[in-house]
């Protein structure tokens, strides 16, 4: 039995209050449908909504749906049901759902197809007993069929962060979308030791020897290769004797 979605108070948000907007760089792009598009401007469309759903910096094949594709290129689904049918595919339930417990997902979900940053943690909860008692497939289309993505997305537009940037402040909220960032100053952050272990110093690649591997895993090849070579000579003083024999007559 599917509950109503529960009450929530609504908290400060920069999408919440009107404002004139100035376009710059750092502002969100819309990309939409309400006009004929090329076929390039049409993969500009399919990319945001793998980009903004998936969370898909650069589409793989292993991620796409050409099913999907195929139908919003011909004019047979809205923008609006694209999203619907990445949200609830297989690799979204793979990725997302099964890999998050409901409140997280619930999270990312707002964030993705309505834009926002959850109001607060009521609100995580009532979305939770929607998630909890329609599935995953009612949950998706309880948020697409909500007053406030239709009002802000509609049919034909991809979700986006709405109103990250204020030009009234000298910076904005942080991207959902964030990549990981490995250079020297995020490797300093690793733990003093590994699982193993090994000092975090010891984890750098050094153009001496295999640059493909740690400092500990070239010291642990090198030992490797002495057993390797013990066994092979033992073999091949097993396999020597019985041939000596025959020759001599041992």
């Amino acid at each position: 039995m599917s509950l109503p979605l529960l009450e929530y108070a609504p908290s400060s948000q920069n999408q919440r209050v009107a404002g004139f907007e100035v376009p710059g760089d750092e502002q969100a792009w819309a990309f939409s449908t309400d006009a004929i598009l090329s076929a390039v401007e049409m993969d500009a469309v399919i990319q945001a909504a793998y980009r903004q759903i998936l969370n898909e910096q650069q589409m793989t094949s292993s991620s796409r749906i050409p099913y999907l594709e195929s139908q919003l290129r011909s004019g047979q689904m809205t923008v609006r049901e694209f999203i619907r049918g990445l949200a609830t595919s297989e690799i979204f339930r793979t990725r997302n759902y099964d890999t998050n417990n409901n409140y997280r997902f619930v999270q990312m979900c707002i964030q993705r197809l309505l834009g926002r940053e959850v109001y607060n943690d009521r609100e995580k909860f009532a979305w939770s007993t929607v998630l909890a008692t329609k599935g995953l497939n009612g949950f998706i289309s309880d948020l697409l069929e909500s007053e406030e993505y239709l009002t802000n997305f509609g049919d034909h537009t991809v979700p986006f962060q709405r109103r990250r940037v204020v030009q009234q402040r000298t910076t904005g909220d942080l991207p959902f979308a964030r990549m990981a960032r490995y250079d020297e100053f995020h490797l300093a952050q690793l733990p003093k030791t590994s699982a193993y272990g090994v000092s975090a110093s010891t984890y750098r690649v050094t153009n001496i020897g295999r640059s493909d591997r740690w400092a500990w895993q070239r010291g642990a090849d090198q030992r490797y290769a002495q057993i390797w070579y013990g066994v092979i000579l033992a073999s091949a003083g097993f396999l020597t004797l019985p041939l000596l024999g025959l020759i001599f007559g041992w």
